[in-house]
């Protein structure tokens, strides 16, 4: 696969996955538990904040993989 269909195929994959996971944050962020807590409310968006970026690393590597020869 060309190394420029192979980023495009990769830039949308990753704004999908920003999207999807920015919609189910918020969903899961009206939970009792997590929105009617400062302290509970501020852990869980940083690390909801800083999660997508483990699903997002395989992503990033497949699209910068050189070309097979």
């Amino acid at each position: 696969m060309p190394l420029r269909l192979r980023k495009f195929i990769g830039a949308v994959a990753l704004f999908v996955l920003v999207v999807v996971w920015a919609l189910l944050a918020m969903a899961v962020a009206q939970a009792p538990a997590i929105h009617d807590h400062a302290i509970a409310s501020t852990a869980y968006y940083v690390i909801v904040g800083l999660g997508w970026v483990l699903p997002a690393i395989p992503i990033v590597t497949w699209m910068s993989r050189p070309k097979k020869k």
